[in-house]
């Protein structure tokens, strides 16, 4: 089976400093793979050199077999970006942010499914219609998350996608994280969380100063053991 999403050997340097070294690792499709770290590991930058947007001083990135470098564009339709701080628009409500960039990305959505994806999110049906500098940033992050689903994407690339989110959502998120991979679709997550990432992957790759330093995998009908993945974190991240 072709890997949805892979990373070959990739490396960095920007402005002198290597950023990342040698990192490699496969996604296959409906499959949950959290890549782990602290600040400053190079989790953001290695979904930026996924998408194309930052171009590896080595190694190579492959979506669904093809080279991102043959055709970014290309590359780029088949996944679902969501960043940390997703820009959506204040003075528009929900359902208008959603509608505008869906449109943008050439994606023709009803009513019915802007509301089944603010439902999927627990998005209250009474802000949906709010303008949206009115909301906190746990509702916000919501309503980025149901904008990333409803593009409808093969792949899903998510970072830190359970910040500003109160216990409750992040257990919803977790729930639809594992819905959308058990319908197929390909999730890439970067979070410095270890619970989350055992609670909700297959995999999980340690990242640490831009390299792959550990790798941990779900035994069939389990979740990855936290304790042991807090504790390789814990000795990795130390000084």
């Amino acid at each position: 089976m072709t890997p949805s999403l892979e990373a070959r050997s990739l490396s960095l340097t920007r402005d002198g400093a290597v950023v990342l070294t040698d990192v490699s690792f496969i996604v296959a499709p409906g499959e949950v793979y959290a890549l782990l770290g602290g600040n400053g590991a190079g989790k953001s930058t290695t979904l930026l050199t996924l998408l194309g947007f930052l171009q590896p001083s080595g190694g190579e990135v492959l979506v669904n077999g093809r080279t991102v470098a043959s055709d970014v564009e290309a590359a780029r339709a088949q996944i679902a970006y969501l960043p940390e701080a997703a820009s959506l628009y204040g003075h528009l409500d929900a359902y208008e942010n959603l509608g505008y960039f869906l449109d943008l990305a050439g994606r023709k959505v009803t009513r019915a499914d802007l509301d089944a994806a603010l439902d999927q999110v627990a998005l209250p049906p009474e802000a949906r219609k709010r303008r949206m500098q009115s909301y906190s940033k746990g509702m916000r992050q919501k309503t980025a998350i149901a904008l990333a689903v409803l593009r409808d994407a093969p792949i899903l690339l998510v970072d830190e996608p359970t910040s500003g989110l109160d216990p409750v959502a992040i257990d919803e998120f977790h729930d639809m994280v594992k819905a959308l991979a058990a319908a197929g679709r390909t999730v890439l997550m970067v979070t410095h969380d270890v619970y989350g990432a055992c609670q909700v992957s297959d995999r999980v790759g340690l990242l640490r100063a831009g390299r792959l330093v550990g790798s941990f995998e779900a035994a069939e009908g389990s979740r990855i053991d936290t304790e042991t993945v807090h504790a390789a974190f814990a000795e990795r991240s130390a000084p």
